[in-house]
């Protein structure tokens, strides 16, 4: 594998880890009835372990990067 494709890996794994990330807080968020009873360190946190769990989940491989 060459560096063109570790490229092409970092970028799709990280656009893949971002909007599992948005969508972890959006549901996070969503299990609240009042915007003033978010409580914004769990969405943070919950959101920031979705997107590492996407990225080592990435490692087993990417269907959208050929090889």
């Amino acid at each position: 594998m060459d560096k063109e494709y570790w490229k092409r890996w970092i970028r799709a794994a990280g656009i893949r880890a971002i909007k599992t990330m948005a969508q972890t807080a959006v549901a996070a968020i969503g299990t609240t009835a009042v915007i003033s009873g978010v409580d914004w360190a769990l969405v943070g946190s919950t959101a920031a372990l979705a997107g590492i769990m996407s990225l080592l989940t990435s490692i087993a491989g990417l269907p959208e990067l050929k090889v």
